[in-house]
């Protein structure tokens, strides 16, 4: 991708997108196709798209379908399964499969299968207990239309089949379940940004500037947005105002809000958390090894810390990946600064901060303990999974850097917020979106979040037969409606050459 396709950007424009990750591609690409003759520009602070959260090996690339990750479906005081968060999440894992098909029908993006491919989801658990849970998940969830298909088993011989890697050396009296779901996927959102980034440099009118560093957002009295930006490799800077502006850029989202003064950014805090995998390349541990598997977090640990052996496909080459391990660095993003923690304290978050703190101390230790790992200490959790793990077939590898948001909250100052979050101010003049997994997954869903705040009259009229020819299923419901799940996913089947 070329360093800039407009040298210098204008003093004005209609749209400015901060960021050059999946979430501001997804939105340019949709604002683009729903009015082309907006004035838009998407500034990215490095010298590509997709560098940061985006990029392959910086996600678990898990196309989040809510398949096999056990916390969006807990558990009542009653005994019963809560899946109404899993299926919310499949119809947004929907819509994004549905917007990028729609790409691929159009030529804007080609060769699907370097972005996306068919790779079974699955939970396992261990113990009678577990399985329990596991065995009433799989009833409770085999009731929407949304997750028909999905096995169970706690059959050994079934078991060696479908994961043969993690029961090689298992005893035979060992208690385990799993469920499988052949729908599910593997997802490159690296490649996928830089596909969508591509067609927006080559063949729309929107400008494109790379390394090009937005610093800070002010409001204008006649409602417009003042932006300071930093030309980095000229070391220049820019006045630019824009009508509307979308904080898509990973942890740099939150000061930059906060930068915005506007009332909604009160109270939000973040707190950087990276990550490491064991990374391995071996053919022959791969061949045993063809699903993503997800089990339960330990206790304290937080949702995004589940444990998870994946397979994953990137540039055509497949690996194993095991994780996540707990990191840390004050930095909010991997190519970030140091200083970005301490300067984001101020007077309207350091409650929300010392509240989720205080409230969250078993959390905290869990991360101090993680911190203190060495790669022995992460290859013994890996044999948990895999009995035999060898320490000479896994590499660590870095994950990406994520900010953990953390709200205002009346009774404890402060709390964690999982899942991602899009906050705009009352006049829907400024959007950001917050937060971490399932994240890239949902980009579509979330993006269509922002439209429909802050273009809720363009939405509702003018624009929505075209959301209609983007998202044919859009204000539709899947989970109870079996004709048009299975028309819905025969397309998208069709579109992404997906071979489940």
């Amino acid at each position: 991708m070329p360093s800039n396709n407009h040298p210098i950007p204008k003093s004005h424009y209609d749209v400015v997108l901060i960021g050059g990750g999946i979430m501001s591609a997804t939105l340019g690409t949709m604002l683009h196709e729903l009015d082309p003759s907006l004035n838009i520009a998407i500034f990215e602070r490095l010298g590509r798209f997709a560098r940061e959260s985006s990029a392959a090996w910086n996600n678990a690339g898990t196309g989040h379908s809510a398949f096999c990750e056990l916390n969006y479906t807990p558990q009542k005081e009653d005994g019963s399964i809560e899946i109404s968060k899993a299926e919310k999440i499949a119809e947004q894992f929907e819509i994004s499969k549905q917007f990028w098909s729609y790409l691929v029908d159009k030529n804007y993006i080609d060769h699907p299968n370097k972005f996306i491919n068919s790779c079974p989801h699955m939970s396992l658990v261990f113990g009678e207990g577990d399985a329990e849970f596991l065995r009433k998940r799989h009833e409770k969830m085999t009731q929407s239309e949304l997750f028909k298909g999905m096995q169970f088993t706690m059959d050994h011989d079934k078991l060696r089949e479908w994961i043969p890697l993690i029961m090689s050396k298992r005893k035979e009296n060992e208690v385990l379940a799993a469920t499988k779901m052949d729908l599910g996927t593997d997802v490159n959102f690296g490649t996928l940004t830089r596909k969508m980034g591509r067609y927006l440099v080559d063949d729309s009118n929107v400008e494109v500037f790379l390394y090009h560093a937005v610093k800070d957002i002010d409001p204008r009295d006649d409602g417009k947005w003042q932006l300071k930006v930093k030309d980095r490799m000229k070391h220049r800077k820019h006045e630019v105002t824009a009508d509307f502006v979308f904080i898509g850029a990973g942890g740099y989202a939150l000061p930059l809000l906060d930068s915005s003064d506007i009332p909604e950014s009160e109270g939000y805090g973040g707190f950087p958390v990276s990550g490491e995998w064991l990374v391995s390349y071996n053919p022959e541990l791969i061949a045993q090894h063809q699903a993503k598997v997800y089990t339960q977090a330990t206790v304290d640990a937080p949702p995004m810390s589940v444990p998870h052996l994946d397979l994953r496909i990137i540039d055509g080459k497949q690996a194993l990946l095991f994780g996540p391990f707990a990191g840390f660095s004050t930095k909010f993003l991997k190519e970030g600064s140091y200083l970005d923690l301490p300067e984001s304290v101020n007077f309207k978050n350091i409650r929300s901060l010392f509240g989720a703190w205080w409230h969250n101390l078993p959390l905290t230790q869990y991360l101090i303990r993680q911190v203190a790992m060495n790669k022995d200490q992460r290859i013994q959790h890996l044999r948990e999974f895999v009995k035999d793990a060898k320490e000479e077939d896994w590499e660590l590898k870095v994950a990406g850097q994520r900010v953990q948001i953390i709200k205002k909250d009346d009774e404890k100052g402060g709390k964690l917020e999982f899942g991602t979050e899009v906050v705009v101010n009352e006049s829907g003049t400024i959007a950001s979106l917050l937060g971490a997994s399932p994240g890239a997954s949902t980009a579509v869903f979330a993006m269509l979040q922002v439209l429909e705040k802050c273009f809720p009259e363009k939405v509702e009229n003018e624009w929505k037969e075209k959301i209609l020819e983007m998202i044919p299923t859009y204000g539709q419901k899947l989970a109870d409606n079996p004709e048009l799940t299975a028309k819905i996913r025969n397309y998208t089947k069709e579109k992404l050459q997906l071979n489940y």
